[in-house]
Protein backbone atom coordinates (compact mmCIF):
# COMPACT_ATOMS: atom_id res chain seq x y z
CA UNK A 1 0.00 0.00 0.00
CA UNK A 2 1.09 3.37 -1.01
CA UNK A 3 -0.79 6.29 0.43
CA UNK A 4 0.03 10.32 -1.22
CA UNK A 5 -1.76 13.26 0.66
CA UNK A 6 -1.57 15.68 -2.23
CA UNK A 7 -4.25 17.70 -0.87
CA UNK A 8 -4.10 18.34 2.89
CA UNK A 9 -5.45 20.77 2.98
CA UNK A 10 -7.68 21.52 0.15
CA UNK A 11 -10.41 24.63 -1.13
CA UNK A 12 -13.69 22.99 -2.85
CA UNK A 13 -17.25 24.72 -3.96
CA UNK A 14 -20.03 23.20 -5.94
CA UNK A 15 -22.68 21.32 -4.96
CA UNK A 16 -23.60 18.13 -3.21
CA UNK A 17 -26.93 16.45 -3.42
CA UNK A 18 -27.96 13.59 -1.32
CA UNK A 19 -31.28 11.79 -0.44
CA UNK A 20 -32.54 14.78 -2.94
CA UNK A 21 -31.06 17.45 -0.75
CA UNK A 22 -28.70 20.22 -2.31
CA UNK A 23 -25.71 21.02 0.24
CA UNK A 24 -23.82 24.16 -1.05
CA UNK A 25 -20.22 23.85 -0.76
CA UNK A 26 -17.86 26.64 -0.59
CA UNK A 27 -14.33 27.09 -0.06
CA UNK A 28 -14.66 29.52 3.22
CA UNK A 29 -16.78 27.13 5.07
CA UNK A 30 -15.06 22.95 3.67
CA UNK A 31 -12.47 21.82 5.57
CA UNK A 32 -11.46 19.85 2.01
CA UNK A 33 -8.64 17.16 1.73
CA UNK A 34 -7.55 15.19 -0.89
CA UNK A 35 -4.96 11.69 -1.09
CA UNK A 36 -4.45 8.77 -2.92
CA UNK A 37 -3.94 5.05 -2.14
CA UNK A 38 -2.43 2.65 -4.31
CA UNK A 39 -1.18 -0.90 -4.50
CA UNK A 40 -2.01 -4.32 -3.86
CA UNK A 41 -3.30 -4.58 -0.28
CA UNK A 42 -4.26 -2.36 3.11
CA UNK A 43 -2.05 -1.90 5.91
CA UNK A 44 -3.32 -3.56 8.81
CA UNK A 45 -3.37 -1.44 11.58
CA UNK A 46 -4.54 1.13 9.36
CA UNK A 47 -4.76 4.47 10.69
CA UNK A 48 -5.86 8.00 9.50
CA UNK A 49 -6.40 11.05 11.12
CA UNK A 50 -6.39 14.79 9.49
CA UNK A 51 -7.85 17.94 9.93
CA UNK A 52 -7.46 21.65 8.68
CA UNK A 53 -9.93 23.10 11.17
CA UNK A 54 -7.69 23.98 14.25
CA UNK A 55 -8.24 26.57 17.21
CA UNK A 56 -4.72 27.84 19.08
CA UNK A 57 -5.19 27.19 22.96
CA UNK A 58 -2.71 29.86 22.80
CA UNK A 59 -4.91 32.75 21.30
CA UNK A 60 -8.34 31.62 20.62
CA UNK A 61 -7.99 31.90 17.03
CA UNK A 62 -8.80 29.39 14.17
CA UNK A 63 -5.60 28.52 11.95
CA UNK A 64 -6.07 29.21 8.86
CA UNK A 65 -2.36 28.29 7.48
CA UNK A 66 -2.31 25.10 9.16
CA UNK A 67 -3.29 21.35 9.12
CA UNK A 68 -1.80 17.97 10.66
CA UNK A 69 -2.24 14.47 8.75
CA UNK A 70 -1.78 11.05 10.55
CA UNK A 71 -0.97 8.09 8.73
CA UNK A 72 0.12 4.33 8.18
CA UNK A 73 0.05 1.32 10.17
CA UNK A 74 2.13 -1.46 9.37
CA UNK A 75 3.77 -0.56 6.44
CA UNK A 76 6.05 -2.94 4.61
CA UNK A 77 9.64 -2.04 2.63
CA UNK A 78 10.91 -4.92 0.29
CA UNK A 79 7.97 -7.08 1.61
CA UNK A 80 9.24 -6.99 5.40
CA UNK A 81 6.83 -5.10 7.72
CA UNK A 82 7.91 -2.32 9.71
CA UNK A 83 5.33 -2.95 13.07
CA UNK A 84 3.36 -0.01 14.04
CA UNK A 85 4.51 2.95 12.22
CA UNK A 86 2.81 6.09 11.17
CA UNK A 87 3.74 8.83 8.95
CA UNK A 88 2.49 12.16 10.70
CA UNK A 89 3.28 15.92 9.73
CA UNK A 90 1.65 19.24 11.22
CA UNK A 91 1.91 22.60 9.28
CA UNK A 92 1.26 25.07 12.19
CA UNK A 93 0.71 28.34 10.22
CA UNK A 94 3.06 27.37 7.71
CA UNK A 95 6.22 26.11 9.95
CA UNK A 96 6.52 21.90 9.25
CA UNK A 97 7.03 19.53 11.99
CA UNK A 98 7.38 16.23 10.05
CA UNK A 99 7.36 12.75 12.08
CA UNK A 100 8.17 11.05 8.87
CA UNK A 101 9.69 7.57 10.12
CA UNK A 102 11.76 6.82 7.00
CA UNK A 103 13.39 10.14 7.44
CA UNK A 104 15.84 8.49 9.53
CA UNK A 105 17.51 11.59 10.79
CA UNK A 106 14.53 12.55 12.36
CA UNK A 107 15.07 9.66 14.36
CA UNK A 108 11.03 9.38 14.66
CA UNK A 109 9.34 7.46 17.64
CA UNK A 110 5.84 6.65 17.29
CA UNK A 111 3.46 4.79 20.23
CA UNK A 112 -0.64 4.74 19.16
CA UNK A 113 -3.95 3.13 20.19
CA UNK A 114 -7.02 2.71 19.38
CA UNK A 115 -10.12 1.74 21.51
CA UNK A 116 -13.61 0.86 20.41
CA UNK A 117 -15.73 1.99 22.89
CA UNK A 118 -20.02 1.45 23.07
CA UNK A 119 -20.75 5.02 21.56
CA UNK A 120 -17.32 5.88 20.56
CA UNK A 121 -14.21 5.17 18.98
CA UNK A 122 -10.24 7.26 20.14
CA UNK A 123 -7.21 7.06 19.03
CA UNK A 124 -3.95 8.24 20.88
CA UNK A 125 -1.04 8.84 18.82
CA UNK A 126 2.26 10.18 20.56
CA UNK A 127 5.06 11.09 18.06
CA UNK A 128 8.41 12.29 18.66
CA UNK A 129 11.64 13.92 16.37
CA UNK A 130 14.66 14.98 17.45
CA UNK A 131 13.51 18.75 17.37
CA UNK A 132 9.79 18.14 18.84
CA UNK A 133 6.62 16.36 19.48
CA UNK A 134 2.75 16.20 19.15
CA UNK A 135 0.76 14.23 21.12
CA UNK A 136 -2.87 13.83 19.16
CA UNK A 137 -6.48 12.20 20.98
CA UNK A 138 -9.48 12.39 18.64
CA UNK A 139 -12.83 11.02 19.49
CA UNK A 140 -15.87 10.35 17.06
CA UNK A 141 -18.91 8.67 17.86
CA UNK A 142 -19.77 5.81 15.98
CA UNK A 143 -23.62 7.24 15.13
CA UNK A 144 -21.93 9.47 13.27
CA UNK A 145 -19.05 7.20 11.21
CA UNK A 146 -19.43 4.45 8.54
CA UNK A 147 -18.55 0.84 9.32
CA UNK A 148 -16.48 0.24 5.93
CA UNK A 149 -16.08 -3.00 4.01
CA UNK A 150 -12.48 -2.79 2.44
CA UNK A 151 -12.11 -5.68 -0.15
CA UNK A 152 -8.20 -6.02 -1.18
CA UNK A 153 -7.45 -6.20 -4.74
CA UNK A 154 -6.94 -9.82 -4.65
CA UNK A 155 -10.59 -10.47 -3.56
CA UNK A 156 -9.85 -10.84 0.49
CA UNK A 157 -11.28 -8.68 3.55
CA UNK A 158 -8.44 -7.88 6.11
CA UNK A 159 -10.51 -5.49 8.39
CA UNK A 160 -13.75 -6.15 10.19
CA UNK A 161 -13.57 -3.16 12.20
CA UNK A 162 -12.90 -0.35 10.08
CA UNK A 163 -14.62 3.10 11.13
CA UNK A 164 -14.82 6.44 9.12
CA UNK A 165 -15.47 9.10 9.37
CA UNK A 166 -15.21 12.92 9.53
CA UNK A 167 -16.81 14.41 12.73
CA UNK A 168 -13.88 13.66 14.91
CA UNK A 169 -12.75 16.16 17.73
CA UNK A 170 -9.92 16.22 19.37
CA UNK A 171 -7.01 17.77 21.44
CA UNK A 172 -3.43 18.40 19.69
CA UNK A 173 -0.30 19.41 21.87
CA UNK A 174 2.32 20.60 20.06
CA UNK A 175 5.72 20.85 21.65
CA UNK A 176 9.19 22.64 20.48
CA UNK A 177 12.50 20.61 22.30
CA UNK A 178 15.18 22.74 23.51
CA UNK A 179 18.09 20.96 25.22
CA UNK A 180 16.11 17.81 25.57
CA UNK A 181 13.22 19.49 27.35
CA UNK A 182 9.40 19.32 25.64
CA UNK A 183 7.86 23.36 25.33
CA UNK A 184 4.53 23.47 24.61
CA UNK A 185 4.13 25.16 21.53
CA UNK A 186 0.04 25.32 20.97
CA UNK A 187 -2.71 23.00 22.49
CA UNK A 188 -4.75 22.78 19.44
CA UNK A 189 -8.18 21.87 18.97
CA UNK A 190 -9.03 20.00 16.18
CA UNK A 191 -12.95 19.47 14.41
CA UNK A 192 -13.67 17.78 11.87
CA UNK A 193 -11.45 15.22 12.09
CA UNK A 194 -11.16 12.68 8.94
Amino acid sequence: MYWHAEGMKSAYSGTVTFNGRVYDVSPDRCYGYADKNWGRDFTTPWVWLSSNCLISGKTGRQLHNSVFDIGGGRPKIYFVPLDRRLLGVFYYEGKEYDFNFSKLHLKVKTEFSFEERDEEVVWRVRQENICAAMETEVRCLKKDMLLINYEAPDGTRRHNRLWNGGNGRGIIKLYEKNDGRLILEDEIEATHIG
